[in-house]
């Protein structure tokens, strides 16, 4: 048995060594083509979706699709610090599943920008304090950010991603039983992800609202007769035990984040456009306003209302559709779309998620 681990541990040694050589090559290469770009953006969500997507249909394993995506945006994100290090910003502080997702869409962050609430994060990229940011836009189980949205429509940013993280929550607290607990801090949104939970386990539990889940673990830490929902990392940082995990209502429970920037992003291939648009006040102007989608065959993937806030009982309403705005059709829509609503702003279009 000795003889046989020792020629399996070289073989390994020898293919770690050519790994190595193979990806110091690969990053020599990324330096060449930044060189040739000049002043252009460092990262583009469009290739780096191309890369992922022909890795991953090549992918025979055992590796799943999550760890081969997981590795190479890894390779990815540090051959981009040789060219320049880029500054991310999210809902902070460390822990919160928006850094998570931060964490996951760029590889590594290699300069974070802690901010205290969404506001913040789209003010430090609209100044261009933080190169791009990381907002969360909608749950599978609680729906769409609201905050998140009217600032999308409000501001002059780009949606040029988009990342999609399984919220697996755990009940931390320094309490040694559940039974001794008499608050819980948590999100509002993670508190109504969890709702059924805590109804059959802590009914008579106060449940408080906190600005993130990594602040509610910081409040936990300081409190001895609480508890915080929130992911175990966060528990790592604060210090708190994980008395329950995945306590989440829907076992596939979700956030979709956006990455925002100043910038557009070039198609990929697999895309998606979102819009904040209106409708005229006339009889049937949602019929209209939505025909020139049907009929250059643009399929539309999200159609969420949201008060416009110019007036009482007005609305706006984001969609999210198939392709990019460059692609023809979607391009013959939008034009037609254009001469329909009382308003219309593209926010972005940008490569759909890969793993």
């Amino acid at each position: 048995m000795g003889d046989v681990l020792k020629k399996l541990r070289n073989q390994i040694d020898a293919i770690d060594g050519h790994l190595l050589t193979l990806v110091n090559e690969r990053a020599k290469l990324a330096g060449e083509i930044g060189n040739l770009k000049g002043d252009g953006p460092i990262y583009r969500p469009e290739r780096e979706a191309q890369v992922l997507r022909r890795l991953l249909e090549h992918n025979n394993g055992p590796l799943s699709n999550e760890a081969v995506g997981a590795i190479f945006r890894g390779v990815m994100s540090n051959c981009r610090a040789l060219e320049k290090e880029l500054s991310v910003a999210f809902l902070g502080p460390l822990g919160t599943f928006s850094e998570e997702a931060a964490n996951k869409q760029f590889g590594g962050l290699s300069a974070p920008v802690q901010c205290s609430s969404i506001d913040e994060v789209f003010r430090m990229v609209e100044s261009e304090k933080a190169n791009y940011g990381v907002v969360p836009v909608e749950n599978s189980t609680e729906g769409a950010i609201g905050r998140t949205l009217d600032l999308l429509m409000q501001t002059s940013l780009k949606v040029c991603g988009e990342v999609e993280l399984a919220v697996h929550h755990c009940l931390l607290s320094k309490v040694k039983k559940a039974n001794g607990i008499k608050r819980v801090y948590s999100h509002s949104q993670s508190l109504g992800q969890c709702h059924e939970w805590l109804n059959s386990n802590l009914p008579n539990v106060e449940r408080i609202g906190t600005g993130s889940n990594s602040q509610a673990a910081e409040l936990a830490s300081n409190d001895n007769q609480s508890a915080a929902i929130a992911s175990r990392r966060a528990g790592d940082i604060f210090g708190l035990k994980a008395l329950e995990e995945n306590i989440e209502d829907d076992p596939k429970n979700t956030t979709r984040f956006l990455v925002i920037s100043t910038h557009d992003v070039a198609p990929s291939g697999k895309d998606k456009t979102s819009l904040v648009m209106a409708a005229k006040n006339i009889p049937g102007a949602m019929v209209e306003l939505l025909a020139p989608l049907a009929k250059h065959g643009v399929s539309m993937t999200k159609f969420e209302s949201r008060p416009s806030k110019m007036g009482m009982w007005e609305y706006v309403f984001f969609v999210d559709i198939e392709g990019h705005h460059e692609d023809a059709a979607v391009a013959k829509a939008l034009t037609e779309l254009q001469l329909k609503a009382s308003l219309l702003k593209v926010l972005g279009s940008y490569p759909v998620a890969v793993v």
